[in-house]
């Protein structure tokens, strides 16, 4: 067994650098591939859902409150996180009931979209203004999904991970062709079968899956498919059409031709 992953990628101060370390291309506000972001579609929701209620209550500990938080599980619809499977688990809901919406919460704050003002999260100025440029709203989301936010808080032993963006994403970007799975990411990442990976290396799958591929699918690049349940449960990982408008990578040189069916 390998001894716990640790985690390194970088930090920034400020939405400028981070968007370097991410190999964006221009994307227009209209791109219709921008629909396939989840976390792009919550945070506009929850910018018009302040702009036409007032501030979202807060809870002594600073979370957001139960009234809101049903609110965006049936609004968001937020894949794997629909109202229906969080209320199967949880007679009331709480914000940390609803895992995707902490991340925003974090997210929303750390871009300084909002601010917790007298017990409420009221929106800044930068949230009016970049609700009516999606493209550049969805960048800052993702640079700090990606790069900001410290995803061990939610993995069940805080482990980290070894590794980098720029590898990380060149090397999603040539398996993933016609979908793949964590086990076999792991494998040409870090070494060791996908046999192994999936019988004795579960722990370090999981952690890749919190610091790699669930930002990525919440973000709206990958979208994550599931099949069965329980312990017959498989997952496959595809790229949606926002990959390709949004990223430009070097392995894309060496890409070839998918078989269309």
């Amino acid at each position: 067994m390998r001894a716990p992953p640790v985690f390194r990628i970088g930090n920034s101060d400020d939405f400028p650098h981070t968007s370097a370390m991410i190999p964006f291309k221009p994307i227009a506000d209209n791109d219709p591939a921008l629909a396939h972001s989840t976390l792009l579609k919550a945070a506009l929701l929850t910018i018009d859902y302040i702009e036409t209620n007032g501030p979202i209550a807060l809870t002594p500990s600073n979370a957001l409150k139960r009234y809101f938080v049903h609110w965006a599980s049936e609004v968001f619809a937020w894949p794997h996180y629909t109202a229906a499977e969080l209320y199967a688990f949880n007679k009331v809901l709480n914000e940390q009931d609803f895992p995707p919406l902490v991340v925003l919460h974090d997210l929303l704050r750390g871009a300084k979209l909002v601010r917790h003002y007298k017990g409420t999260m009221m929106l800044t100025k930068l949230s009016k203004t970049l609700k009516h440029q999606p493209a550049v709203l969805w960048k800052l989301l993702t640079s700090h999904l990606l790069l900001e936010i410290d995803h061990s808080q939610h993995t069940r032993y805080g482990d980290q991970l070894v590794g980098n963006w720029d590898i990380f994403l060149n090397v999603i970007n040539v398996e993933i062709q016609t979908g793949v799975t964590e086990e076999r990411l792991c494998s040409v990442l870090f070494g060791g079968s996908e046999g192994d990976i999936k019988r004795h290396e579960y722990r370090l799958a999981a952690t890749f899956y919190i610091h790699v591929l669930r930002p990525l699918c919440w973000s709206g690049l990958m979208e994550e498919l599931r099949f069965g349940s329980g312990l017959e449960r498989q997952e496959l990982f595809v790229k949606t059409p926002l990959w390709s408008a949004a990223l430009a990578l070097e392995t894309d040189a060496v890409l070839g031709t998918v078989t269309q069916h």
